[in-house]
C-alpha cells in the first residue's frame, strides 16, 4: 500500500508473514515495514522515536500479535557514567584510531564482514550469510542521505570495526556494527557503543537509540548493561506520542 506521510514524502507499507523469531523467544514473528526513498532527517528522527529502525530505505519494526519480547531501548546520554569495567575498554582502546566519515563499501568492507559473520556462525550458530557489494550497498549505504555516517576502528592501519549510525535530531540511532574477531581483546563493540555516546555529548543530543533489546537473547540483551535507559512502553503510529519509561 503506498500513501504520503504527513511530512510530504510517499511510503510503500508491507507486513512480512509470520515466521519462526529470530531471536530466539520460542514465538512466531512478523514485521512491519516501511519503504521511504531517502527519508527527510525529521521522518527518520520520528520513526526511530517511535520503534522503527532503518536499514537503506526501508524502516522496520516487530509486528508480533502474541509476544512483546523486542524492547525498543536508548540510553539516557547525559546521565550516562562510565564503570570502571568501562573505562578499562577506553584504556584497551588508546592506540585505536577512529574516523567517521560518509558511509561506504569496499574489498576491506566485505571481507571484514564475512570474517565476523563466519565467527558468529561457528560461535553463535548465527545462519550462514553471504554479502555481495550490491547487498551492502542496499542495506548499509542507501537511504543515508547527509545524516548516515559510518565510524571505522583502525589498529596499525588495518580496519577492525565498522559501526554504522544516523545521527538525529535527539541523538544517535545504532544500525549496525561488526568487528574483526581476531580483536577480540579490544571489546570493540563496547568501545564502539562507549564512542557513541561521546559522539552524542559532543553534539549535545540526549539519546542513543539501540534498537531492540531481548533478554533472551546472546546478541541482544547486553543493552540493558547500559544505564540509565528508557524503554518504549508502546506501540505509537506516526505523529502519536512515544512513551519512553
Amino acid at each position: 500500500m503506498k500513501k504520503a506521510l504527513e511530512f510530504g514524502q510517499d511510503i510503500v507499507e508491507f507486513s512480512t508473514l509470520e515466521n519462526e523469531c529470530v531471536y530466539g523467544t520460542g514465538n512466531r514473528m512478523k514485521m512491519r515495514y516501511k519503504y521511504i526513498k531517502d527519508a527527510s532527517l525529521q521522518i527518520n528522527s520520528n520513526l526511530v522515536q517511535n520503534g522503527w529502525r532503518r536499514f537503506g530505505n526501508y524502516f522496520s519494526c516487530p509486528d508480533c500479535d502474541k509476544c512483546s519480547e523486542c524492547q525498543s531501548l536508548k540510553i539516557d546520554v547525559k546521565n550516562f557514567t562510565l564503570s570502571k569495567s568501562q573505562r578499562r575498554v577506553y584504556k584497551k582502546n588508546k592506540d585505536t584510531l577512529v574516523l567517521v566519515r560518509t558511509p561506504s563499501v569496499t574489498k576491506e568492507h566485505l571481507e571484514l564482514y564475512k570474517k565476523y559473520h563466519d565467527y558468529k556462525h561457528d560461535k553463535n550458530n548465527w545462519d550462514k550469510t553471504e554479502i555481495s557489494l550490491s547487498t551492502y550497498q542496499d542495506l548499509y549505504i542507501a537511504g543515508h542521505s547527509f545524516y548516515g555516517k559510518e565510524i571505522l576502528y583502525f589498529i596499525n592501519g588495518k580496519l577492525v570495526g565498522v559501526d554504522l549510525v544516523d545521527f538525529l535530531e535527539d541523538g544517535i540511532s545504532a544500525i549496525y556494527f561488526y568487528y574483526d574477531p581476531d580483536f577480540l581483546h579490544l571489546s570493540l563493540g563496547k568501545y564502539s557503543l562507549l564512542k557513541q555516546i561521546d559522539f552524542a555529548k559532543e553534539l549535545n543530543l540526549d539519546w542513543i537509540y539501540l534498537g531492540y533489546a531481548v533478554k533472551g537473547c546472546k546478541s541482544l540483551n547486553y543493552k540493558f548493561d547500559y544505564k540509565p535507559h528508557k524503554i518504549l512502553q508502546n506501540n505509537p503510529n506516526i505523529g502519536q506520542e512515544a512513551i519512553w519509561k
